[in-house]
């Protein structure tokens, strides 16, 4: 005889009960647990500290090398201008006395100075350095630079050429008057404080990272002592199972959220800069992904070390080199370009920048809210059919 279909809503209240039941043994598990505490909220500190004072790219410091041979007050002064600029470090050597340097053998080649790595660059201030420009003529100072570091040598050979145009223009000496003139002005970092770059992103690795290994390895310990055979044999759904623990590690990843957020404030002094709801939601649905992606991986792989390994080679990697975190996502080459569209990490990313940065609200992160549901929608229905497939048949 046919069932008579009527409505049910998506999860009944016995199904509620059941879920928070999960949940509340999931929780009691954890507490119990010293390891997992200490991933929980130990490890995370750690990342937070060592990503936010380690990670800069702005070069600082940069060790100089200077011989000047004309030795006149304008070459001093240009010399002066260099070091103003809190970007170069002077080092030892004999025509150049007049800053505190770095303590190291005295050297008298620029080229020495380089090939010993004492020095990242070199300038040679010729004899007739002041009597040229005084008498409008043009003169060269020759610049050696490390080039090993590609990028730190575009950085200083940029800030010498701007430090000499400048010191030309405030000196009066410029021979002829530029007849554009750029005004720069910088929106959002005013300051060029990196912190307000790095830190937000680091937020991303950071529960992206901790909330899916805690869920992936407890969803693995249950496979290791086979209390998950009494799970299968049970009236327990695969969603039911799902969701309770996925509720209770999206709990301890919200306290995780909260810690971080608030060491941050306190360290670095960020603040939000637009209205916080959308920040507040973009964190809930990003760790609800992350939650997800652990339980993918919890019901996939067969021990908690493969967990781990999963969990370092899909999750940590993607979310520090493909989610736009140090490097511009343009810069990632085609098929891996592709790959970094269903990476959790770099929408979230976006959300965190405008909240502490940008500041432009919903109108600029309504795709990224977007995404984060439909990857985590994905990453649920792959989970409830693996583990479907794994539990025992009637």
């Amino acid at each position: 005889m046919r069932r008579n279909s009527h409505y049910q809503l998506p999860i009944t209240n016995y199904q509620m009960k059941r879920i928070l039941s999960q949940c509340r043994k999931e929780l009691a598990q954890f507490r119990r647990d010293r390891l997992s505490l200490a991933l929980a909220f130990l490890l995370p500190l750690i990342t937070l500290i060592i990503f936010g004072f380690v990670i800069r790219l702005e070069s600082k410091n940069i060790p100089l090398f200077i011989q000047d041979f004309d030795n006149s007050p304008l070459s001093r002064s240009y010399i002066e201008r260099l070091f103003a600029t809190n970007q170069f470090e002077p080092i030892q050597n004999s025509s150049f006395p007049f800053f505190p340097a770095k303590e190291s053998p005295e050297i008298r080649n620029p080229q020495t100075a380089i090939d010993q790595g004492l020095a990242k660059a070199s300038i040679v201030i010729p004899p007739d350095f002041s009597r040229r420009i005084k008498s409008g003529l043009s003169t060269d100072v020759q610049v050696l630079v490390d080039g090993t570091d590609v990028n730190n040598a575009r950085i200083i050979k940029n800030s010498i050429q701007a430090t000499t145009i400048f010191f030309l223009r405030d000196s009066g000496l410029q021979s002829a008057f530029d007849k554009i003139i750029t005004h720069i002005r910088l929106w959002f970092n005013p300051g060029r404080k990196e912190s307000l770059y790095i830190v937000p992103g680091i937020y991303a690795v950071i529960l992206w990272i901790y909330p899916s290994l805690l869920t992936a390895v407890a969803m693995v310990r249950e496979k290791e002592k086979g209390t998950i055979l009494q799970v299968y044999a049970s009236s327990l759904t695969a969603e039911e199972l799902l969701l309770g623990k996925g509720l209770a590690f999206l709990l301890i990843g919200i306290c995780i959220a909260i810690v971080i957020m608030l060491i941050s404030a306190i360290i670095w002094q960020l603040s939000w800069v637009v209205e916080p709801t959308s920040l507040l939601i973009g964190t809930l649905l990003f760790l609800i992904d992350s939650v997800m992606f652990g339980l993918l991986i919890g019901v996939r792989v067969p021990n908690q070390n493969a967990a781990v390994q999963a969990v370092a080679l899909l999750g940590f990697l993607t979310a520090l080199l493909l989610s736009g975190f140090i490097y511009p996502l343009s810069n990632i080459p085609f098929p891996l370009s592709l790959f970094s569209a269903i990476i959790p990490a770099r929408y979230y990313i976006t959300i965190t920048r405008d909240a502490y940065v940008r500041g432009t609200g919903w109108v600029g992160i309504w795709f990224s809210i977007v995404m984060l549901i439909i990857l985590g929608l994905l990453l649920f229905n792959v989970a409830r059919r693996i583990l479907k497939r794994m539990q025992l048949s009637d």
